[in-house]
């Protein structure tokens, strides 16, 4: 409906790379859903290339969204498969992403506020696809408590009030570090999650 007109006739090779970069997504989060959901975890990563071109993003931007967990969730030798593939820039934003490349990860407190330390001198690309990420996340905790009350909360290590602390600090840092409708949607879902009643 809100197409260009003349789109019919677009260059093929406009979102070659952004094509691929999905493909590659899909192909190593295969077998991966969504913590206590049955989502298929590619749902996530394609919301937040979305949300990248919906407000300003590029191209490499947007494959970073669609690559920002492959580092963290599939393994640090991912960073030299996506520079080779994607280029060193997309590699920069999906480590500046990533807040933990080994296993077991860090003790989830300490990881948390190293991630938020980092936020404050990561470069505004980065920060445009991690608060893309953090508000698609915010959105998803928001509709499962609707649905299934405080509940949702027992999916995270951190429970009910180190996850509200968490979105609470990042997006005050986001709101000071990017600020702008994205960052504004992000401390709004974040106000609603805490408001949300205390059963489904």
């Amino acid at each position: 409906m809100y197409a260009m007109k003349n789109a019919s006739h677009g260059d093929p090779e406009r979102w070659a790379r952004l094509s691929q970069a999905a493909a590659y997504a899909m192909s190593i989060h295969a077998d991966q859903q969504r913590k206590g959901a049955n989502t298929p975890y590619i749902a996530h990563l394609l919301a937040v290339a979305s949300l990248v071109l919906e407000h300003g993003g590029d191209e490499d931007q947007a494959i970073a969204g669609l690559l920002h967990d492959a580092i963290e969730d599939c393994g640090a030798g991912q960073e030299a498969a996506i520079t080779e593939r994607f280029g060193l820039r997309v590699a920069r934003i999906v480590r500046a992403c990533t807040d933990a490349d080994t296993l077991p990860k860090p003790p989830w407190r300490t990881r948390k506020e190293a991630y938020l330390r980092h936020l404050e001198t990561a470069a505004a690309d980065a920060l445009l696809v991690s608060c893309c990420d953090k508000l698609h996340n915010a959105r998803a905790i928001v509709t499962d408590l609707r649905t299934h009350g405080e509940t949702v909360f027992e999916r995270f290590k951190a429970g009910k009030s180190g996850t509200l602390w968490y979105y609470g600090a990042l997006a005050d840092a986001f709101l000071r570090l990017l600020p702008g409708p994205l960052s504004r949607d992000l401390a709004d879902v974040v106000a609603q999650m805490r408001l949300m009643p205390t059963s489904a």
